[in-house]
């Protein structure tokens, strides 16, 4: 997309404390195995911390911490960005 001068608008990147990089997308993601994988949403939030079950998508997985009621690990977060 283009701004008001016809220059190319850059991509927003948001770095959030102890959480997922959002991303404006759509947006690939080159994996350190070379393989390439897509979203096409509006926005993606990229798993900083590893721990999701679905990296590179974040599942919230950072927000769990040993011994908290809930932090079973079981199912994912409604809300999660993932691969369209």
């Amino acid at each position: 997309m283009a701004n008001a001068n016809g220059e190319p608008s850059p991509t927003r990147v948001t770095l959030t404390a102890d959480g997922p990089i959002l991303i404006e997308g759509p947006v690939e993601v080159v994996l350190d195995d070379g393989r390439v994988v897509r979203s096409d949403r509006f926005v993606v939030a990229v798993c900083a911390c590893r721990r999701s079950r679905s990296y590179p998508w974040c599942d919230t997985s950072h927000r769990r911490r040993a011994g908290r009621p809930g932090a079973d690990g079981t199912g994912a977060a409604a809300g999660r960005s993932g691969p369209s």
